[in-house]
């Protein structure tokens, strides 16, 4: 397949995919299409590459139903094949860096003295923020995760629905993420869309490439 052919399909996807509000509760994901959007998320880029979250991937149908009271009834959280629960840090350490630099040391085949300066700005910037601002910041890079997770599932044409619809401390409590150092951030249930979803049929609303890009 040719570049131009795999540009076009990548945008035919695009607009394929939609925030899915019906899924086909009889339809599951394999196990290597649940691994390939597993790993695409673990992909994602993030600020510093410091990755400040975890993803819960939740697939047991009595948690599904626990999350699904905690997200006023919407049926997208048991219908779905599995949710993604992107759950950033609530606190960011010194450990948490210096887990990061270990990674980067044994990956690259560096001694932690060749890591020095990004230690130091690392530790001067991320651990000089308060609480809040941690919080903030690490809640902003699960939505790139987010993002990435979309993308790729409508390559793969997977099903998706984003979610900010939920009580974020419910959840928190039947994960049991505040013992982890996590908060629930945002949500994407993924499957397969169910036939009787009549959202699939309409076309996609987006903004005009006038209205939304300016090029200077």
């Amino acid at each position: 397949m040719n570049l131009e052919v795999r540009e076009e399909n990548y945008i035919e996807n695009l607009n394929w995919r939609y925030a899915t509000k019906k899924f086909d509760a009889t339809k599951n994901l394999k196990e290597t299409e649940l691994e390939k959007l597993i790993e695409s998320v673990r992909l994602s880029a993030s600020s510093y590459g410091l990755q400040p979250y975890e993803v819960i991937v939740i697939e047991n149908p009595e948690i599904k139903e626990k999350l699904k009271a905690a997200a006023w009834n919407q049926p997208q959280l048991t219908d779905a094949s599995h949710i993604f629960v992107f759950a950033n840090f609530k606190k960011i350490d010194a450990s948490h860096i210096d887990d990061y630099l270990n990674n980067i040391a044994e990956t690259r085949n560096l001694s932690r003295e060749d890591l020095k300066g990004m230690e130091d700005m690392l530790k001067n910037t991320v651990l000089n923020f308060t609480e809040e601002e941690q919080q903030i910041w690490a809640s902003k890079q699960t939505y790139i995760a987010l993002g990435n997770l979309l993308a790729a599932a409508a390559e793969f044409k997977i099903d998706t629905c984003p979610m900010e619809g939920f009580n974020s401390a419910q959840f928190d409590e039947i994960l049991n993420l505040e013992e982890k150092n996590l908060s629930a951030s945002v949500v994407a249930t993924v499957g397969y869309r169910s036939d009787k979803d009549p959202m699939q049929h309409l076309e996609k609303v987006r903004k005009s490439k006038q209205e939304l890009f300016h090029i200077l």
